[in-house]
């Protein structure tokens, strides 16, 4: 089960409870018994790998506007000899 970072909104107090998630119990603070809320922190994040910039926003080469010759088939029946 997860545990949730609880403050009291009387004294301050910064405490930690273990529930299920989902759960919408009310929680009090153990020191005071006063009314406590959830304390939302930031998240980090880690990109691992051969590089997110490289691979997701590498430059594409530029595309040529002349139509390229297709290689001559050695074949005899091929339709292009």
């Amino acid at each position: 089960m997860p545990a949730y970072d609880h403050k009291c909104t009387v004294c301050g107090t910064v405490f930690e409870v273990v529930r299920p998630m989902g759960a919408t119990t009310q929680e009090c603070c153990p020191e005071c018994g006063g009314e406590a809320r959830r304390v939302f922190g930031s998240v980090g994040v880690a990109f691992k790998g051969s590089g997110f910039h490289n691979t997701d926003y590498k430059s594409r080469p530029a595309e040529t506007s002349a139509p390229s010759e297709a290689p001559a088939c050695a074949t005899p029946s091929c339709p292009s000899t």
